[in-house]
């Protein structure tokens, strides 16, 4: 069992002062940075994740969570993204408990990138999500469009995937009508990601949703789209 203290004192063998002040600066929140690289951050978390039992593995990344180094959060993010790991109800449990307190980007997208692995394992989990879709809390709002992108990826979608995906693009037809960056930028980068496999669905959310869009993010959702 590797301890919160022997995983902190290893990151902080990797970190640099001026590196720690840079993503302080960066991330613009008040918490402990420690300058770790994500190489080797990720050459970390490889080696835990190996050597730890999925118990053992769930007490670290909570313990890591709870320590709120920004290191500490995107690692114990990075220990549960796995496409196996069974049973995993408890480590979805952990992940959604993380979301409303995200507050950066790359701990967002840590989490988000978490969550999705265990989606894709159980697709009705995608009922808990559309809860998310109504928060006050602009991240988790987010989250519901960030765990759901692999949807987006798929290249011969079954029908159960076709009706998850048209669900998503319902919520975020409502997301248009949030201006703020945060949110109008996940919508886009939904549809941008989507528009390289189905081209016409998001042709046809630009037509339908378009004009809410902040002209910079319906040109960014239309990125990958061929002319009509």
């Amino acid at each position: 069992m590797i301890t919160l203290k022997e995983a902190v004192a290893t990151l902080q063998a990797s970190g640099s002062t001026q590196k720690a002040s840079e993503m302080a600066s960066h991330h613009k929140v008040s918490r402990l940075y420690l300058g770790v690289q994500n190489a080797a951050l990720d050459a970390a978390v490889k080696t835990w994740r190996a050597d730890m039992t999925l118990d053992e593995r769930l007490t670290l990344a909570s313990d890591l969570w709870d320590s709120n180094i920004h290191e500490g959060r995107m690692a114990a993010a990075k220990l549960l993204v796995q496409a196996r790991i069974k049973p995993d109800d408890a480590a979805w449990a952990l992940i959604t408990s993380w979301v409303p307190q995200t507050d950066t980007n790359a701990i967002a997208e840590q989490v988000c990138n978490a969550g999705s692995r265990r989606l894709l394992t159980n697709p009705s989990r995608i009922d808990e999500l559309e809860g998310w879709t109504i928060s006050d809390h602009a991240w988790t709002k987010r989250a519901a469009l960030m765990m759901t992108l692999p949807w987006t990826k798929l290249n011969n979608p079954k029908p159960a995937d076709f009706a998850l995906r048209e669900r998503v693009l319902g919520w975020a037809g409502d997301y248009t009508a949030d201006q703020t960056w945060l949110i109008q930028t996940a919508v886009s980068g939904w549809l941008r990601e989507l528009g390289r496999h189905d081209a016409p669905r998001v042709w046809a959310f630009l037509d339908a949703h378009g004009d809410n869009m902040k002209p910079s993010q319906r040109k960014d959702a239309s990125r990958n789209l061929p002319p009509r």
